[in-house]
């Protein structure tokens, strides 16, 4: 079973993110879980999203897990929550910084000696969107990193996931936020 934990704060779309990378991997025949934890749920709360993923049904309905990815999309919850809760020696980082990875560690040195991925979400999110909104690059840093589709192919998917909510000039900017953090990832 997959595993992820996204580090959010309220508003910046990890739900959204969560609950539309469950869309498109359902429509491969995978079993997926996407859901929430958070307290306030006041813009700017820090609060987590999970989603799970496997060829099984899934039974697992809590919220504990060993997560084989975590994303960061707000880069100050590196420094005031523990990211590394509950990880396992296979866990890999993708966290929106505007710092190297070496000023990442420097500053944050329980990510030393762990797999490491970093770009700047919020910086691409605002470039094609127009506002913070960082869930969209991270998808794509998120495909890039795992493998876990083709992304021409979570691309289309995305496009018709997102299709029932918004305009075609926000699905083309959140495309070009998507590749552009595939691009990007490093």
């Amino acid at each position: 079973m997959l595993e992820i934990r996204w580090h959010s704060r309220a508003g910046q779309g990890a739900i959204t993110g969560a609950k539309g990378l469950a869309d498109v991997v359902a429509g491969t025949g995978k079993e997926v879980q996407a859901f929430a934890l958070y307290g306030s749920a006041k813009r700017g709360a820090a609060m987590t999203a999970y989603n799970r993923i496997d060829s099984e049904p899934i039974l697992n309905h809590e919220k504990f897990m060993n997560p084989d990815f975590i994303l960061v999309i707000d880069p100050g919850l590196t420094f005031i929550t523990d990211i590394c809760a509950n990880e396992k020696p296979t866990t890999q980082y993708i966290i929106t910084t505007h710092l190297s990875k070496e000023e990442l560690i420097e500053k944050k040195p329980d990510l030393k000696g762990k797999k490491i991925y970093t770009l700047d979400c919020i910086k691409i999110s605002i470039d094609t969107l127009g506002k913070p909104i960082p869930n969209a690059p991270m998808l794509g840093a998120l495909m890039k990193v795992s493998g876990m589709l083709e992304i021409e192919f979570f691309k289309n998917a995305f496009k018709k996931v997102l299709g029932k909510k918004l305009s075609q000039k926000v699905i083309d900017a959140n495309m070009l936020a998507i590749q552009r953090a595939y691009d990007e990832v490093q």
